[in-house]
């Protein structure tokens, strides 16, 4: 492969090589994010950076790139994007062609993030002779996992948040058409399970109808706990949600059903106890078997002075309802925030694409930061 001679050759190169997440149905079975962290890490030490792998899960590392500070001590600032990207099942343009058409790319990631990501790693590229003389030593941290459990920037968090000090700023790479999200929302997602006794349909009183379970058990969810969300509101996020998204029972129309699955999505704000609401969930939904999977809310102090760099980069603060790894690198003591180019609404679409415009735009946004200090 030729190196790319510009932003759009580089996004098109990382497009093209598979980095599907592999949780649920990914839709092909080129999935991990190894050969992308790869080539992400020779393209950083052709800017200078000394790479380091951190295997996460087999065959899924996050890739590490440590730019020379001139000297000691300084505090280090992270450009973090992730590098896998959803499923690719029912796209309607080839996920990994790249194709440049109408001034936009289309490809799995073309938005969310290997967008953000290829224009942070431009501009790294050309500012690589100016680095040195930050005043922050600048990482980069392609973190793996982002789209399903987090793993990578948990496993970055742990192992990486205090070595050589904390550090100053993570600046997440996501489509927020270069806005500067400091706050979004946390995600509660519940996998609930209603467990019945299968007889014949002709008599249904000897049974017990798993589905009549589910049903009383969302009726609950609406009636009793979304009253309650209405009541809470976050300046920036607005209320919590509640959604159920999936659900699912029964074998056949002529068989009591003995089982009835449903999937329920809860956006959280930070004024929220997460854990504490799971808890009360659980109480009052008796007899549903519940997993739960988490993700915190992110809320960063909006007047950190390199959130009033990235403004005078040309950005503009703002709240998001979904959430990112942002939030985990803050819980581990690293103030961030997300900001990229493209759009969220490109994410995870059928025909992915950001347009040439957005993403160059996206080189000169992290150029205007770098060069801020």
């Amino acid at each position: 492969m030729n190196p790319p001679q510009n932003v759009i050759e580089l996004l098109q190169a990382l497009i093209r090589i598979p980095s599907v997440n592999p949780d649920g149905n990914p839709g092909t079975e080129q999935v991990g994010e190894k050969a992308c962290a790869e080539f992400v890490g020779t393209f950083l030490e052709t800017c200078g950076a000394k790479i380091e792998y951190q295997d996460v899960l087999p065959g899924r590392p996050n890739v590490i790139g440590r730019f020379t500070s001139g000297h000691p001590g300084k505090p280090r600032l992270i450009f973090a994007p992730h590098t896998d990207t959803v499923s690719v099942a029912g796209m309607t343009v080839d996920p990994f062609a790249a194709e440049l058409r109408d001034g936009k790319i289309f490809g799995r990631g073309a938005s969310d993030t290997k967008g953000p990501m290829a224009a942070m790693l431009w501009a790294l590229r050309e500012l690589r002779d100016a680095i040195p003389s930050l005043p922050y030593e600048i990482w980069f941290a392609g973190l793996m996992g982002e789209e399903a459990g987090q793993n990578g920037s948990k496993a970055f968090a742990r192992d990486y948040a205090s070595a050589g000090g904390t550090p100053a700023f993570a600046l997440v790479g996501e489509p927020t058409e270069c806005d500067i999200v400091h706050a979004h929302k946390g995600c509660i997602w519940l996998t609930l399970r209603a467990r019945g006794l299968a007889v014949h349909a002709s008599t249904p009183d000897r049974g017990e109808n798993a589905i009549y379970k589910m049903t009383d058990t969302i009726r609950i969810l609406r009636e009793e706990f979304l009253p309650a969300f209405a009541q809470l509101s976050d300046p920036v996020l607005g209320s919590p949600t509640l959604s159920v998204g999936t659900i699912s029972g029964g074998s056949k129309t002529n068989i009591v059903p003995d089982f009835c699955d449903a999937a329920v999505d809860i956006r959280t704000i930070p004024a929220q106890d997460s854990q504490r609401l799971v808890d009360e969930i659980s109480a009052r939904l008796t007899g549903i078997e519940i997993a739960v999977r988490q993700s915190l809310p992110l809320h960063t102090d909006p007047a950190h002075p390199l959130i009033a760099a990235l403004e005078k980069a040309g950005g503009k603060k703002a709240g998001a309802p979904w959430f990112c790894d942002a939030a985990v690198l803050a819980a581990a003591g690293i103030p961030s925030v997300a900001a990229g180019p493209g759009s969220i609404a490109q994410a995870h679409t059928k025909d992915e694409w950001i347009s040439v415009r957005d993403l160059e735009g996206g080189v000169e946004f992290y150029r205007r930061f770098l060069q801020s200090f």
